[in-house]
């Protein structure tokens, strides 16, 4: 006899709270293997392949393309032991029992992209099996309602324009019917502040004639959901300003015998080597000589935490946003590797398959806005990190040289840190020491 188990949404790890459904990869009625990836879902950090820890027939799926589940809601049941023709009236007692079986662990999220999903269709009974938990694939018939209770003990049955299971809980905690609201949302989609804004039509004096006339002064034009990667980028930058006291030096530097070295390293053969790389092996001397600024600050404990390991972030633009990704151990690595890593890893960014760990931990960012063709910046230190480098353009400038007038190739170099880790002496004497290995790479010598 079949057992129906239920795979909820597993926490994919640093913190995240919820995922949304970007691509179903099976379909109610197919046949999975274990640790088979049944849906790609898009967290504030990266895409996800989410695997399923049990083999059997998909009975149903909970959630719907672009819609956005929290940790721990249900995405899939299978019918675990089903044969090619699962009988129908064993499902519902096979679903009773099945809270009783441990699941098999998960494999690594996000570390295997080039696995297929394999799909196989079950014929005659799919219908019979997924009918009494598939909500999520019912027609979108609409279903008579009943006149609003005062406390709704379930979720309608008809199609109500809802996204999120936290909005439901909230409708049904305080007695809203949610057929009677308008979704203020995309194509009606009912939001939390629309829930809200009932509750308060609720319980305000009926002397208050201004509530309802508050939506005809809103803010015309295209609202964008702020969600996602760019919610998670926003988060984490207000997060930054509320809690770090920053500050930003910075100075110009000669790199025209940084570019000169990096095009004697390419002419031999070999890797070529990135600028990026060779100013991340400045950064990793400089952070030896002043680990102050490769610290974080425990505000529960009450001190600075200085790390042993640089875990170097780079600012990366893809089509989904701004993403950093993370060098692990980069103190131990050289020009070449760190050109190699670098490319690696931006590679995972531009097609969305850097995994959750690639985008965390990091102690220290590198933030080469140069490519953007511009001089100067003042960065926003990446959250719980102490200090970011920003890079700008390097181009042609009049530069007194030797004594003479002459044509050299300059950059401005910007340091912003957290005060509380540092005084501006040790951030002006790092700052310093970038600005002369890039002015005279033979400086790095006495440190390789």
């Amino acid at each position: 006899m079949p057992q129906v188990m239920e795979f909820k949404l597993p926490d994919l790890g640093e913190g995240l709270t919820e995922a949304e459904i970007v691509r179903w990869l099976v379909a109610v009625g197919d046949v999975v293997a274990i640790d088979q990836p049944v849906v790609e879902v898009e967290t504030a950090k990266a895409m996800v392949e989410v695997p399923c820890p049990y083999g059997g027939v998909v009975t149903a799926r909970f959630g719907e393309e672009g819609q956005e589940l929290p940790v721990g809601a249900p995405l899939i049941t299978v019918a675990v032991g089903a044969q090619s023709v699962p009988e129908a009236a064993e499902a519902p007692a096979a679903e009773a029992e099945g809270a009783a079986a441990a699941p098999r662990p998960l494999i690594g999220y996000g570390s295997d992209h080039s696995r297929p999903a394999r799909r196989r269709r079950v014929r005659p009974v799919t219908a019979a099996v997924s009918a009494p938990v598939a909500p999520a694939a019912a027609a979108p018939a609409p279903v008579a309602a009943p006149a609003p209770a005062p406390v709704p003990v379930a979720v309608p049955a008809g199609p109500v324009p809802v996204i999120s299971p936290l909005v439901r809980k909230l409708a049904r905690d305080n007695g809203v019917d949610l057929r009677a609201l308008h979704g203020s949302g995309p194509e009606g989609l009912i939001l939390r502040a629309d829930v809200e804004a009932a509750l308060a039509a609720l319980q305000a004096p009926e002397a208050a004639p201004a509530v309802p006339a508050a939506p005809a002064v809103a803010v015309q034009g295209e609202r964008i959901p702020l969600k996602g990667l760019r919610g998670a980028v926003a988060e984490k930058l207000s997060r930054s300003r509320r809690e770090i006291p920053d500050a930003t030096c910075w100075v110009d530097a000669d790199a025209t015998e940084l570019m000169a070295a990096r095009a004697a390293m390419n002419a031999v053969g070999g890797p070529k080597i990135s600028v990026l790389a060779l100013l991340a092996r400045i950064c990793t001397a400089a952070l030896a000589r002043y680990p102050e600024l490769n610290s974080t600050v425990d505000l529960a404990a009450k001190e600075i935490v200085r790390l042993p390991s640089v875990h170097l972030g780079f600012a990366a633009q893809t089509e989904r946003g701004l993403v950093v990704p993370v060098v692990r151990d980069a103190q131990g690595m050289n020009p070449e590797s760190l050109s190699a890593e670098f490319a690696r890893l931006t590679e995972l960014a531009r097609s969305g398959k850097l995994a959750p760990s690639d985008l965390t931990g990091g102690t220290f960012t590198l933030n080469n806005y140069g490519v953007f063709g511009v001089d100067g910046s003042t960065p926003i230190v990446n959250h719980p990190e102490a200090a970011m480098l920003g890079v700008g353009r390097i181009i042609d400038k009049p530069w007194v040289h030797e004594g003479q007038l002459a044509v050299r190739k300059v950059v401005q170099l910007s340091l912003t840190f957290d005060h509380r880790v540092c005084d501006g002496g040790t951030a002006g004497g790092f700052l310093r020491y970038v600005a002369d290995c890039v002015e005279s790479p033979a400086v790095l010598l006495r440190t390789l």
